[in-house]
């Protein structure tokens, strides 16, 4: 089995390791570096449970193959949180009832965070589009765009609170 050496930055901390070539993003982040908020659920790209943001785009990271996340920075669900405090999409997402089992979540979220990253101010339908490659089976999507929505509107308040 051929190995490779990488170097990946995991929620703003560098992390080096030895990994086969074709162990994927996923299963490094579970298995090796215990991440374990992201959802390993159908291994084929199609739920987006495994959803990481991957230099500034939300990927699947069970179809992303670890060597070719080498020097790229991922940010997982346990890296949102700052200070013990919750990110205003994690906060948003419980206010409005947008968690049920929680599976689907930290991939929900960490496509909000994504399309928010880059478009602050996303209509109705650009959420539904951020996160169409998402599964949930309890709370249906309109708890959930409404979260987002609400922690687009949130965010941007509070930008402009700094200005």
């Amino acid at each position: 089995m051929k190995t490779s050496q990488i170097k990946i930055k995991v929620n703003r901390e560098w992390h080096e390791l030895i990994v086969p070539n074709k162990k994927t993003l996923l299963d490094v982040l579970r298995e090796d570096l215990h991440f374990t908020g992201t959802k390993k659920m159908c291994d084929g790209g199609h739920c987006g449970g495994c959803t990481v943001i991957l230099d500034g785009m939300a990927v699947n990271s069970c179809i992303v193959l670890a060597v070719d996340a080498n020097g790229k920075e991922i940010f997982t669900i346990e890296g949102l949180a700052q200070g013990g405090k919750l990110h205003p999409i994690q906060e948003e997402f419980v206010t409005k009832g947008a968690i049920q089992c929680g599976f689907c979540t930290p991939g929900m979220i960490l496509s909000a965070k994504a399309l928010l990253d880059t478009n602050p101010n996303p209509t109705e339908f650009e959420v539904k589009k951020a996160i169409a490659g998402h599964l949930c089976r309890c709370t249906g999507y309109v708890r959930i765009v409404n979260a987002i929505l609400s922690a687009a509107e949130r965010l941007r308040s509070m930008s402009h609170e700094r200005i």
